[in-house]
């Protein structure tokens, strides 16, 4: 346990900043394999609603510097793959 007043505060802030990003990239997550699992089920427009949703929420983490900005266009990148296969096989 830190001695110094400043490193106290530093210890309870890092705390509640960790629980944070913590539900925020498990949201992140969700919203990632909820693009996935409409893809498997074959729901094109379900998939695209989601695939919406997913990149606010990894353009959020970005912003919020939970995730590198790599990161996310990777997925992006991936899941829109998915997307336009799954489009290119129903069409």
């Amino acid at each position: 346990m830190p001695n110094i007043k400043s490193q106290i505060k530093r210890v309870k802030t890092n705390e509640k900043r960790r629980l944070l990003n913590m539900s925020f990239k498990s949201s992140m997550r969700t919203a990632i394999k909820r693009v996935e699992q409409a893809v498997l089920n074959n729901d094109l427009e379900g998939a695209k609603e989601a695939y919406r949703l997913a990149c606010k929420k990894l353009d959020k983490a970005v912003a919020k510097g939970i995730q590198h900005k790599n990161f996310a266009a990777r997925q992006k990148s991936r899941l829109a793959k998915k997307i336009n296969s799954l489009a290119n096989n129903i069409a």
